[in-house]
């Protein structure tokens, strides 16, 4: 009987250590612990606040273009909608809309389109500006809209400025060399705008112009424009 106890004894399976709470807790934490510890790096860094400078340059990207080159302006005319002014709002916002017409100054060769619900004033003045003496001065924003009435009535995609802001040095100029121009011109004033619309016959153009009462209206049949200005109401014939 000894021996048997004895041989049984041999093999009895060794105690299992006690479980306390802290060993489990130990034994959770290591199995949960990555196997690589620059794991940590891999969690997407806090998004970085854009700085103004870089929120204006998305806009300006996401910004449209409205320029129209000169190229542009010979595929034939833009139809727009009736509206009651030259810079009213049309559309919904963001929404891309063609310019009611195109101004394209004869001297300079450059080009300013009028865009519903956006602002010209600024760029009308320099546009303007009298193209011997690169002076230019504040326009009368009334004009816009005397050149806007034109562009919808005759659906033109381009409107020709002959004359706008004039010198008085240049004015001067031109009256010694014999041109048919007024020594209290309007044009010296800001107040005045010479132009056409190709395949619109000047008569047509004046009769239309006229119709406006915007002010002074003078009609030049040799050289094929007609004079808008905003001073009294007076109508005239040139060479």
């Amino acid at each position: 009987m000894l021996a048997t106890w004895a041989l049984l004894t041999s093999f009895a399976v060794p105690a299992l250590p006690s479980l306390t709470e802290d060993t489990c807790l130990s034994a959770l934490a290591s199995e949960c612990e990555p196997a690589d510890p620059a794991a940590d790096l891999l969690v997407p860094p806090a998004a970085r606040e854009r700085s103004k400078k870089e929120g204006w340059l998305q806009e300006k990207t996401a910004r449209h273009d409205v320029h129209v080159a000169d190229r542009d302006l010979q595929r034939g005319p833009v139809r727009v909608r009736p509206m009651p002014t030259a810079v009213a709002a049309w559309g919904k916002p963001g929404a891309t809309v063609q310019p009611i017409t195109t101004l394209y100054n004869m001297w300079t060769h450059e080009a300013l389109p009028l865009v519903p619900g956006l602002g010209v004033e600024d760029r009308f003045h320099p546009f303007l500006r009298d193209h011997f003496t690169n002076q230019a001065t504040r326009m009368d924003v009334r004009l816009i809209d005397v050149l806007a009435q034109v562009a919808r009535k005759f659906r033109a995609a381009r409107i020709e400025v002959v004359s706008g802001y004039r010198s008085p040095k240049y004015n001067l100029m031109l009256r010694k060399k014999g041109h048919q121009v007024a020594r209290a011109s309007q044009h010296t004033e800001g107040h005045a705008v010479d132009f056409r619309v190709r395949g619109v016959p000047t008569p047509v153009l004046l009769r239309y112009v006229r119709s406006l009462h915007r002010g002074g209206v003078g009609f030049y049949p040799h050289s094929q424009f007609v004079h808008s200005d905003t001073g009294p109401i007076r109508f005239w014939k040139g060479s």
